[in-house]
């Protein structure tokens, strides 16, 4: 029998895995002075990723929670371009601190949404990504750095990062595996969603690849 019909949907609420109804999404510190010192991957590589999770975020009506640090204090630019034009209507949360977690803003927007699965990506791994996660964590949340999305100062200090918060419990993931987990089955109304992520984005990731060797 031909299989054109899609399995019944979960309750999207309380499903173990990620769903369009049950997670949030954050990005934070994806600003120039960021980019600048990572050097675990590139920053085209990184920008792939960051708006792949911002499309997907977009597509599929997930709250999106993006974060600035020292924009007040006149010390750093603004989210980068080309992630802003990806998220129309989402304001920057700027902070001074470097743990977004200890930012009162910050954790209004996180808890406000009432949804207790964390998808985070951030500039370093090792500290916009890590400090928050841990004490997201602490206090009971699932978190999901995106481990293609995130970079840090040098290779160690990334994979490093990540081996921290993996042990505190964090489960990491990839842009295109959360854009699969939202969308899980292909014969839903919105696989198209993911489709159309997919199709801006192998082409691009192919060019990296034969760039890159």
């Amino acid at each position: 029998m031909a299989k054109t019909q899609p399995e019944p949907v979960r309750d999207p609420r309380s499903d173990h895995l990620l769903t369009p109804q049950n997670c949030v999404l954050t990005l934070i510190d994806y600003q120039p002075e960021q980019y600048g010192t990572v050097t675990s991957s590139t920053r085209e590589r990184i920008d792939l990723n960051v708006v792949a999770l911002c499309r997907l975020a977009m597509k599929y009506d997930v709250p999106v929670v993006l974060s600035t640090v020292g924009v007040d204090l006149g010390k750093n630019e603004g989210t980068a371009q080309v992630i802003k034009d990806e998220l129309p209507g989402v304001e920057e949360i700027d902070r001074s601190g470097v743990n977004a977690w200890e930012d009162a803003d910050f954790r209004e927007a996180i808890t406000s949404t009432g949804r207790r699965k964390v998808v985070i990506a951030g500039l370093w791994t090792e500290v916009c990504m890590t400090f928050p996660t841990l004490d997201m964590l602490a206090e009971g949340f699932e978190v999901y750095p995106v481990v293609d999305a995130v970079g840090g100062i040098s290779p160690e200090s990334h994979h490093y990062a990540l081996e921290r918060v993996i042990q505190a419990g964090a489960h990491p993931i990839t842009a295109i595996s959360f854009g699969s987990e939202l969308m899980r089955n292909w014969a839903r109304d919105d696989a198209d969603n993911l489709r159309e992520v997919m199709n801006a984005y192998f082409p691009e990731k192919q060019k990296l690849d034969e760039a890159e060797g």
